[in-house]
C-alpha cells in the first residue's frame, strides 16, 4: 500500500520507518524544510522508558494558584479568549486525581517497554549514529515529602512491572554523579534509575530521514497540507501548497498541528499545543567532569539535563500559552540560571543555543494512535505523546502497523 505521512518531526519518522520495514511505500508530506523542525528539534534528549508519571498528577490543585499567577513558575497556564485552550485545561484537571495518575501510568509504561523493545531493534539492526548512551537517570527531589511521594510511584510502578529503580538519599546522588556533589546538599534524595538512556533526537530524525530516502520514500520538504478531498468514508486526496497528492492511507504525525489538520474533517482530537524550552551548552574538553554523564531530572524547577556526546542538553517549563512560537529570554536565561546552580562548575561562557517548541499533549499524557471514530476509515492519528515523544515514538509506531494490519 500507499501511506502518505504528514509530519517530519519523531513520531511521524518511527512511523514511516516501521511501515516502510513492512513493504508500504511511503510518501512523506512536512511543511518545514528540513526533519525535525518542531517538537523534536531540542527536546530534552531523555529515553525515558521507566519513570513516566503523567503532566496531569493530584498535586496539580495545590500549585493552581502559581500556576495561574506566578510570572516565573515552571509550569504555567496563561489563559486566553480560546475555547479549545479552556476545554483542554478542564479535562486535565480533570485527570489530576489519583486514579487517572495511576491508569496513565500503567497504560505509558506498557507503551514505553514496547517502545524500548522496538527502538533497540531498529538501532541493532541501523546503528545510527545519534550519541545514543545510556548512563542512567536520577530524578531530584528537594524536600522529604516530595522524595516520600517519589517512592510510592516507584512502588506503584515496580507492581505494574516497571524497571529496576530505588530511592537514593543525597550522598548517594553525589556518589552515582560525581557532578551534581555540589548540589546534593539541597535535596532531601531522588529516584535512581540504571537503565535509562538519552540520544539526541535531531540527529535520530535526520538519519531516519536518510534512511527512508535511501530506500526508495518519496519525501516532499516544504510542502503544507492545505486540505482533504473525501469520498464517501475515504480521504480521496490532500491538498498541498504544491499540488493534489493520492495515497491509499495517511497518516497525521504533525504534531500539535495535527489537530488543526483534523477540525477539517469534523474530528476533535484532545491535543493542545504545550510549549517547552532548552539550551544546549558545549562541555569543556578540560572539564569534562563539571558536567553530568547521568542524565538528571530536577522536579523543583522542572528540567532536564542530558548529556550527548560532548554537549549538555538543558530543557523545561511547560506554558500553556496557545500557539505561541516566540522565544522568550526570561525563560532562557531561567534555563542558564538552573544550570548554574545545579552544575556550578560547568562554564556558560560559549553559544546556549536557544530554542523553543510546542510539544502536541493530551490531557491524561497518553498519545493518539489510530483511526478515530466518524472519521475516514483511511485516516490514522499519530499524535499526542507531549514531553515523551522521543521515548514513545517507536512503541506508537509498531501499535499503528499493526492496527494498519488488521484494517
Amino acid at each position: 500500500m500507499h501511506v502518505c505521512v504528514v509530519g517530519a518531526g519523531v513520531a511521524g519518522l518511527a512511523t514511516a520507518y516501521v511501515l516502510q520495514r513492512a513493504g508500504h511505500r511511503i510518501t512523506l508530506l512536512e511543511r518545514a524544510s528540513a526533519a525535525a523542525m518542531g517538537a523534536s528539534g531540542g527536546n530534552g534528549a531523555q529515553l525515558s522508558y521507566a519513570y513516566v508519571q503523567p503532566l496531569a498528577e493530584p498535586g496539580i490543585w495545590k500549585m493552581l494558584p502559581k500556576l495561574l499567577l506566578e510570572q516565573d513558575s515552571p509550569l504555567a497556564f496563561r489563559l486566553r479568549a480560546d475555547p479549545r485552550q479552556w476545554a483542554w485545561g478542564l479535562r486535565f484537571l480533570g485527570a489530576c486525581n489519583a486514579q487517572a495518575s495511576a491508569a496513565g501510568t500503567r497504560a505509558l509504561l506498557t507503551l514505553a517497554a514496547e517502545s524500548r523493545q522496538a527502538f533497540e531493534e531498529m538501532q541493532a539492526q541501523e546503528a545510527l549514529a545519534c550519541d545514543l548512551h545510556t548512563p542512567g537517570k536520577l530524578v531530584l527531589y528537594p524536600t522529604q515529602q516530595g522524595l516520600e511521594a517519589a517512592a510510592r510511584q516507584v512502588a506503584l510502578q515496580a507492581r505494574l512491572g516497571g524497571a529496576p529503580q530505588r530511592i537514593v538519599d543525597a550522598a548517594e546522588v553525589a556518589r552515582i554523579e560525581p557532578a551534581l556533589a555540589g548540589y546534593a546538599p539541597r535535596i532531601a534524595g531522588a529516584v535512581h534509575t540504571p537503565s535509562e538512556s538519552a540520544a539526541d533526537c535531531r540527529l535520530l530524525c535526520e538519519q531516519l530521514t536518510a534512511l527512508l530516502a535511501a530506500r526508495g520514500a518519496d519525501l516532499r520538504f516544504g510542502t503544507a497540507l492545505q486540505g482533504f478531498e473525501r469520498a464517501g468514508d475515504t480521504v480521496a486526496r490532500l491538498h498541498t501548497a504544491a499540488g493534489p497528492l493520492h495515497a491509499d492511507h495517511y497518516v497525521l504525525a504533525s504534531g500539535w498541528e495535527s489537530a488543526v489538520h483534523a477540525r477539517q474533517l469534523g474530528l476533535r482530537i484532545p491535543v493542545y499545543p504545550l510549549k517547552g524550552y532548552s539550551i544546549t551548552a558545549e562541555v569543556p574538553a578540560d572539564l569534562p567532569q563539571a558536567a553530568p554523564r547521568v542524565s538528571v531530572t530536577d522536579t523543583a524547577r522542572k528540567v532536564v539535563f542530558a548529556r550527548i556526546g560532548e554537549r549538555l542538553r538543558v530543557a523545561g517549563m511547560v506554558e500553556i500559552v496557545g500557539q505561541d512560537l516566540r522565544l522568550d529570554p526570561r525563560r532562557i536565561e531561567s534555563l542558564r540560571r538552573s544550570t548554574q546552580e545545579v552544575f556550578a562548575r560547568l562554564p556558560l561562557d560559549g553559544a546556549l543555543h536557544p530554542w523553543s517548541g510546542m510539544r502536541p499533549a493530551t490531557p491524561t499524557g497518553l498519545p493518539v494512535t489510530g483511526r478515530q471514530r466518524g472519521g475516514p476509515r483511511n485516516l490514522w492519528l499519530q499524535t499526542g505523546h507531549g514531553a515523551l515523544g522521543l521515548t514513545l515514538a517507536f512503541g506508537s509506531a509498531q501499535r499503528l502497523a499493526a492496527q494498519m494490519r488488521q484494517a
